[in-house]
């Protein structure tokens, strides 16, 4: 899979764990991992997961859960009118993701860790949801 893909996979996992009981993360990590995404063109052979790419995808959202109290603090203290419990789950999810990749993944550089949000926003959000996540996350930097 390509890092976006592992990206938007990851996002797909925090947003599923903001409605879903801990004990039924196994479960969800294994649907996403049989998941296919058929309606963007690709080869879908090239689409489903390797056991690696699950592995860093449960890592990383493992990491996000980890720094969830930081993150939203971040968020929050930006974040005008719009903190985190009354946020979208989609782009608080896009966001906490974006937060995470910005201030403690050094492999990821902020603008593209913010340019995948805002991709993000346009795919999953709604027709404000770009400029939203693009605009908390230009004040956090």
């Amino acid at each position: 899979m390509t890092r976006s893909k592992i990206r938007e996979k990851t996002f797909q996992l925090l947003f599923r764990i903001e409605f879903h009981q801990e004990e039924e993360l196994p479960g969800q990590l294994l649907y996403l991992s049989e998941e296919r995404l058929a309606d963007d063109g690709e080869d879908l052979d090239t689409q489903i997961a390797s056991e690696a790419d699950i592995a860093y995808i449960e890592k990383k959202a493992a990491a996000i859960a980890a720094h969830v109290t930081e993150i939203d603090g971040k968020i929050n203290a930006v974040a005008t009118g719009w903190k985190t419990n009354r946020m979208g789950k989609v782009e608080l999810a896009i966001i906490r993701l974006a937060v995470y990749e910005m201030e403690y993944d050094d492999d990821i550089p902020t603008g593209v860790a913010i340019n995948e949000a805002v991709e993000l926003a346009k795919k999953y959000g709604t027709k404000d949801s770009p400029s939203f996540v693009n605009g908390i996350l230009a004040k956090i930097v």
